[in-house]
């Protein structure tokens, strides 16, 4: 067992690494969180290791962004924010996402990161950008279309509604639905750690092959449309509703 920060990477598993988030129970990221992602998966790289299972303490995955703490975070936070988040699109190895519980907004988008989703029928996904008056991130903007199609990624994005782990799944959204979804994540990845490791990573790089490029222009686009609205009337409003846990009154201003 190695540590990073509130990253712990355990390589007990043969091939497969299981990196795990501690930051319960929502796991709410920020940049510093996101390069301890980075670093684990790197060091399992070396250790040997064919392929990850990024999971989390707690009862839900991620809840992106922490905005009870900080409603507005300052533009340099949001660029090394992105700035790891690509890093870690840019990964060595392919990624297998446990999701327990709720997935929901950035935590959403680096579920979207990995490269496969196991959840549960308990799971909640929900792309909720639009009821804090904010615009998605987290590089949503090309990831969420990519494995529902545009048309429904539109649906979810403009709508911000949550969605289960049956529609997950029926969608592609996931990938398998288990009970225990670490469990199953573990046995997708040791199905993909049995293969020919340089065949596995020619094939990830050939699917994967503009996904960097395009999905730095994507995060860029999406920091400069948010730190926008960030300055808006709607955007204060959204994160009072959120926090009250009442429906927003959105005004266009």
């Amino acid at each position: 067992m190695e540590t990073f920060g509130d990253v712990t990477v355990d390589r007990s598993a043969g091939y497969v690494a299981e990196v795990e988030m501690h930051r319960p129970p929502a796991n709410f990221f920020d940049a510093e969180l996101l390069q301890c992602l980075v670093d684990g998966i790197s060091w399992a790289d070396g250790q040997g290791c064919r392929a990850i299972v990024l999971c989390s303490e707690g009862r839900h995955f991620c809840a992106g962004m922490d905005f009870g703490r900080s409603t507005k975070p300052p533009p340099d936070e949001l660029l090394a924010l992105y700035d790891r988040a690509l890093a870690l699109v840019d990964g060595p190895l392919p990624v297998v996402v446990a999701v327990q519980g709720a997935a929901i907004g950035g935590g959403l988008g680096l579920a979207l990161a990995g490269d496969f989703r196991v959840g549960s029928p308990d799971s909640r996904f929900a792309a909720n950008f639009a009821r804090l008056g904010l615009h998605q991130g987290f590089g949503l903007s090309l990831t969420l279309p990519e494995v529902v199609g545009r048309q429904r990624a539109l649906e979810l994005l403009c709508t911000g509604r949550r969605i289960g782990g049956a529609e997950a799944l029926q969608i592609g959204l996931c990938d398998r639905l288990a009970d225990d979804p670490r469990d199953e994540a573990h046995r997708l990845a040791e199905e993909i750690a049995s293969s020919a490791p340089l065949a596995v990573r020619s094939i990830r790089r050939t699917q994967r092959a503009d996904l960097i490029t395009r999905f730095a222009a994507a995060v860029g686009h999406e920091r400069l449309e948010q730190q926008r609205l960030m300055e808006t009337d709607d955007f204060r409003e959204g994160i009072a509703a959120s926090l009250g846990r009442r429906d927003p009154r959105f005004t266009g201003r």
